[in-house]
């Protein structure tokens, strides 16, 4: 992506000092490409101390990426009436040295939507986005585009995301790093990894626990004439009280699937094979795996095989609570909402649905086994931090790489 260096001699005005943190992307553009799309908007004698903070940013992180500010003929400038300038970008280049000509609003976030077509899902995301980086002290600086087509038609406009602009000298903790050939991209929400945790120490009280219900394996043993204690009775609270914080943790999962800010905790993006590109890259991932490939397609999030695995993880999560709470209403027949959660045992049998949440308890440790396993070997080869990003949130991927599931990377 190369084009004439603009002239940024002019400083911007002292009394008004700006900086740009990062930037948003709703659809496959990096964060850069954003950065750039804002800085083309700009006329070349601009004196708004935003467009000087921008072109900086991009001039800092992106030094590959040089455009020209537009031409203040093609400008249409913000007015307060209408929060958001209309730039004509001739020539814009594109990826592979291609230049096409494009239209591009940028503004206010609010008054940007009201003239973009947007699902609703997208709506969402950035609505959440932006008040999240509100609370950090960012203002939404919003950029959309539409192509120019023959006679100066000009297509639809389309949101590409938003520039985070904020006050020089205030932290905000989203301050972006400089150029580099790895970048630490955020994938994982501080929630998320909370409930992750939260899984892995719920699930292991619940099966030790629940081991011991099943094989009592130590403590007294009660003999004619003799008690032998309350250690079942602690253990079987143990087991009930993690139960109980295990159905909480499932409700916060499945509530943040539709309405999390991050679209990596949508629940779309752990329905597998959601896309003909998952169903062909699913048989490249299971060859990476075998050590048949080399290389797999790159995912920020889950590839297709950990869609279909987390997706199959999900139902039998529900299950298991199903038929615990099947087991757990045996015990009070009395109380109408127990005799309803125990109907599988009803229909299966006592010793069936037993069985089955046994089993299910292997089966979640199996899983647990060759998640460990696959984590361990992923960071090995790929170098990524796939396994501290459950720690910080974070992986590294090198800049310029094309994630299936996101933005070019930088």
């Amino acid at each position: 992506m190369t084009a004439t260096a603009p002239s940024r001699a002019v400083a911007a005005p002292e009394d008004v000092q700006l900086k740009v943190g990062g930037a948003f992307s709703l659809g496959k553009l990096s964060e850069g490409r954003i950065l750039a799309l804002a800085a083309a908007a700009a006329p070349s004698d601009t004196e708004d101390p935003t467009d000087f903070a921008v072109a900086e940013a991009l001039d800092v992180r992106r030094p590959d990426l040089v455009v020209s500010p537009a031409d203040p003929a093609d400008v249409d400038p913000a007015t307060p009436e209408r929060r958001y300038s209309v730039s004509m970008v001739r020539d814009f280049p594109l990826k592979d040295d291609a230049t096409t000509d494009i239209v591009i609003m940028r503004g206010a976030l609010d008054a940007v939507l009201n003239k973009v077509k947007i699902s609703r899902k997208n709506r969402s995301l950035v609505r959440r986005n932006a008040d999240w980086a509100a609370k950090r002290g960012w203002r939404a600086l919003a950029v959309a585009t539409a192509l120019v087509g023959e006679g100066d038609t000009v297509g639809e406009f389309r949101l590409q995301g938003f520039v985070h602009v904020g006050i020089e000298g205030v932290s905000t903790g989203l301050e972006s790093t400089g150029p580099a050939n790895w970048v630490e991209v955020p994938v994982w929400s501080l929630s998320l990894r909370f409930q992750h945790w939260a899984n892995v120490a719920t699930i292991f009280t619940l099966s030790c626990s629940g081991y011991f219900i099943m094989h009592p394996f130590f403590g007294p043993e009660a003999h004619a004439g003799e008690d032998a204690g309350f250690l079942m009775g602690w253990v079987r609270f143990i087991h009930f009280a993690a139960a109980a914080f295990w159905v909480v943790l499932g409700i916060t999962r499945v509530v943040s699937a539709f309405v999390a800010r991050d679209p990596h905790l949508r629940w779309t993006e752990w329905w597998p094979l959601k896309r003909k590109e998952d169903v062909r890259n699913l048989g490249r991932v299971v060859q990476h795996y075998a050590l048949i490939k080399e290389e797999a397609p790159v995912y920020l999030a889950h590839n297709p095989l950990q869609q279909l695995t987390y997706a199959a993880l999900y139902c039998a999560c529900g299950l298991q609570m199903i038929t615990g709470f099947a087991l757990f209403g045996l015990y009070h027949q009395g109380n109408w909402i127990w005799a309803l959660a125990a109907t599988p045992c009803n229909w299966f049998g006592i010793p069936t649905v037993r069985m089955f949440h046994t089993g299910m308890m292997f089966a979640l440790w199996m899983f647990v086994v060759m998640h460990v396993y696959l984590a361990v070997r992923a960071d090995s080869l790929d170098r990524h931090g796939g396994i501290s990003s459950m720690i910080n949130g974070n992986v590294w991927l090198r800049r310029g790489a094309k994630p299936v599931d996101a933005p070019e990377v930088g």
